[in-house]
């Protein structure tokens, strides 16, 4: 199975570091996905979730805005803030969930609806 390495890091360390089948973004410009062998791009990111299919499981990670740097084989995004929302025990993924939507909140100069970007991270509550 291809996969393609994908690394979040922020300020306060690395987030996730690891082989994924596909990963979606939330660009600027909307969301986009990216698989193995995708064409070579640098993107800004805007508040959103990015979404993790791994071979057996999906994950998602919460960003206030940041950078991605796209390769065939990497996927590399640097943001300012970032909150895992779907590993760790039960109590943890609680609260992660109220930490993200505080990091989704905390962004007020975005055009995004934060509605929307809530209901997302909603979903994996």
């Amino acid at each position: 199975m291809d996969t393609i390495k994908l690394s979040i890091v922020t300020p306060n360390g690395e987030i996730f570091n690891d082989d994924v089948k596909t990963v979606t973004l939330p660009g600027k410009e909307g969301e986009f996905g990216v698989l193995p062998g995708h064409s070579s791009l640098i993107s800004s990111l805007t508040v959103g979730v990015i979404i993790i299919e791994k071979a057996d499981s999906t994950e998602a990670v919460a960003i206030n805005w940041g950078h991605v740097k796209v390769d065939e084989s990497s996927v590399d995004v640097l943001a300012d803030g970032a909150i895992a929302l779907t590993s760790g025990p039960d109590s943890q993924i609680a609260k992660n969930i109220e930490a993200a939507k505080d990091l989704v909140n905390s962004v007020k100069d975005s055009k995004v609806s934060v509605a929307s970007v809530e209901a997302r991270i909603n979903s994996f509550a």
